[in-house]
């Protein structure tokens, strides 16, 4: 597994963002340099490459892209990070494989003896790290239905571009949601999502193992339902200080599930940004100052 790594790699308090379904590590460079800055350089923030995605490795198995695979994957990455203070944030996936990360980290402590927390060893080599922060970027225990077949309908196709401002412009036909960005802010999202197509050939393709569609499209509604019982769990175990960001437009992120978590478990706070859907992107000046003051106040 990939990752890219920001600021003082031996600062104590580290911040790990962790991207989208389709996304990948680059997505946080804003956000990471902000923090950076704001922290006067004595921070670390490790955006990795999630299994399947960027520059991490392709899994053998397709049934392997969920949630499970990510977490121990993490707790692996932690275990090697070795943080002494841990902040996370997390887009959709991200956040999700967050609330897995955090449930872990909080019954992996000495008080759990012998007894191995999920995750494993991995978990045990940073049981004396909790998650401080965490931050939920349009995500929660309930994902709107209509949302998963929204995405299900555009991800894992294979497609090649001619150029990178032509696959720009055909992300930019699936991702209005993200909201307003300008052409160089869109270009520059859209850099590290493709990649060069193989030797002899020209132009570049997606970044991404197009398999990570197939459990996507192997989900039912009766699946989903079932799992909201399990992250409501996740969700409602929380002890970190909970950050939840959601566009105000957004259709996996319903207002219903975002007023639900600001009066159950960590009672998360609210901040929702007018006139963008499904996800924010945390390039922005107001999503970029919600979240480095959430982490740094």
């Amino acid at each position: 597994m990939a990752y890219w790594q920001w600021g003082n790699p031996q600062a104590e308090h580290t911040v790990v963002c962790v991207h989208g379904l389709s996304r990948q590590g680059r997505d946080f460079d804003v956000l990471a340099q902000a923090l950076v800055q704001k922290a006067g350089g004595n921070i670390r923030v490790v955006c990795p490459d999630v299994a399947g995605r960027g520059q991490s490795d392709w899994l053998a198995d397709p049934m392997a892209y969920q949630l499970p695979t990510y977490v121990a994957d993490m707790l692996a990455l932690l275990a090697h990070l070795k943080p002494a203070i841990l902040d996370w944030v997390g887009t959709s996936m991200g956040g999700l494989i967050g609330l897995g990360v955090t449930s872990v980290l909080s019954t992996a402590g000495p008080s759990q003896g012998a007894k191995a927390p999920p995750g494993g060893s991995a978990a045990h080599a940073v049981a004396s790290v909790g998650v401080r922060r965490l931050v939920l970027n349009d995500v929660g225990p309930v994902v709107q239905w209509n949302s998963i077949v929204r995405i299900a309908a555009y991800l894992g196709k294979s497609m090649q571009f001619a150029s990178l401002q032509q696959a720009a412009d055909a992300m930019w036909s699936v991702s209005t949601s993200f909201g307003p960005h300008t052409p160089a802010q869109w270009l520059e999202l859209s850099r590290h999502m493709v990649k060069p197509l193989p030797v002899g050939q020209a132009g570049v393709t997606l970044h991404y193992d197009p398999a990570i569609a197939v459990p996507v499209r192997a989900m039912t509604q009766e699946m989903a339902v079932q799992g909201e019982t399990a992250l409501w769990q996740l969700y409602d175990a929380i002890a970190a200080q909970t950050l939840l960001l959601r566009g105000a437009d957004s259709d996996l992120l319903s207002p219903a599930t975002a007023a639900q978590m600001t009066q159950r478990g960590p009672r998360a706070r609210l901040v929702e940004f007018a006139g963008v859907g499904h996800a924010p992107t945390l390039i922005s000046d107001d999503q970029v100052q919600a979240v480095t003051s959430f982490l740094l106040e």
